[in-house]
């Protein structure tokens, strides 16, 4: 298992002030480096490689490798919503930890101090300060989580409608 970089964040407005701080750094700037850089800043989104790849046309060993350095440097940081790709987003930017809805794939990024009374309960209990920038809290939104429920409660009628279980279980073999 790979460890996150600890690092300051880059705290910086355009890709311009970027690129002269890597550089002030001892980084040089390639040509696909200054791309994937344009193309964090213009994305409203935390983005994947694949999406870089894609929109930049580059081959996905350079992106990939490019993402880790700028991580390295602090300019990027990584992170995972759900069971999808990892995602790339600014790192001096505003903070934000983020909700995933597993069944709709809703993200709600949250400014960290709206955590921090779950943080506190796991610490107190756990002995754990958790952050949620790097893997999402990961659960159902309300409006899934109200269907969820509901359809549940339809199975329970519908069990009860058909009788036990064994009678249950000829009807799904019958359905086949």
């Amino acid at each position: 298992m790979t460890a996150a970089p600890d690092v300051e964040p880059l705290a910086v407005d355009d890709p311009a002030a970027a690129v002269r701080e890597l550089r002030a750094s001892g980084l040089r700037i390639s040509t696909a480096r200054r791309l994937i850089i344009d193309a964090l800043f213009a994305a409203n989104d935390p983005v994947s490689a694949a999406q870089l790849i894609s929109s930049l046309r580059l081959e996905e060993s350079s992106v990939y490798r490019n993402l880790e350095v700028l991580e390295r440097h602090g300019l990027v940081r990584h992170l995972h919503l759900g069971h999808g790709p990892g995602l790339y987003a600014l790192a001096g930017r505003e903070e934000a930890e983020y909700l995933y809805c597993e069944r709709c794939t809703r993200v709600t990024a949250v400014a960290p101090a709206e955590l921090d009374a779950v943080r506190e309960q796991i610490h107190e209990r756990f002995g754990y300060t958790p952050r949620f920038t790097h893997f999402a809290i990961v659960g159902l939104c309300d409006s899934c989580s109200d269907r969820a429920s509901t359809q549940a409660g339809g199975a329970v009628v519908r069990r009860r409608q058909l009788g036990s279980t064994s009678n249950v279980r000829r009807m799904r073999r019958s359905r086949r």
